[in-house]
């Protein structure tokens, strides 16, 4: 397996867009959620978008879009239902970790649904800071995670 940087116009992730929509549709009845957010906010130098491969297949996925100048967000998280429940969300999101501290974000952000009850147990169970709703989705959860500042920085 390997972690790739690719754009969100890559093929790489039409497995993931196309079945986040899938999901999205069955979970709340709205699956053009996943088209909310422009790809260009997840091409350099403020944003970024990875995905998990093993061998050709999309594993799993995820991107950091600029909130601010110290705030990244997490969006389109995402693993193959063939590989869930092994890790893989938990490798992709310390991967997207270590990116939003090289891009200069002190902070992640992200946002999850009510009916996506093991993402809500993962954030939790990863330390994840719950905020409250602070993005579009009127029942979504907010969660943060704020990064120790490197000695020598302000």
């Amino acid at each position: 397996m390997k972690i790739k940087r690719v754009r969100l116009g890559d093929p790489e992730v039409v497995p993931l867009l196309t079945d986040l929509a899938r999901e999205y549709d069955e979970r709340y009845g709205d699956g053009d959620s996943v088209h909310d957010v422009s790809a260009d906010a997840f091409a350099p130098p403020s944003g970024v978008f990875l995905v998990l491969l093993d061998g050709g297949v999309t594993v799993a996925g995820g991107g950091i879009r600029r909130l601010s100048e110290t705030t990244g967000e997490v969006k389109r998280m995402w693993t193959n239902p063939a590989y869930r429940r092994q890790g893989h969300a938990v490798a992709l999101l310390a991967a997207l970790e270590e990116v939003a501290q090289q891009l200069g974000y002190r902070r992640l952000r992200l946002e999850t649904g009510h009916a996506q009850p093991e993402a809500l147990a993962l954030y939790r169970r990863l330390g994840y800071r719950e905020i409250g709703n602070y993005g579009i989705y009127e029942n979504a959860t907010g969660f943060e995670r704020t990064f120790a500042v490197p000695e020598g920085l302000p």
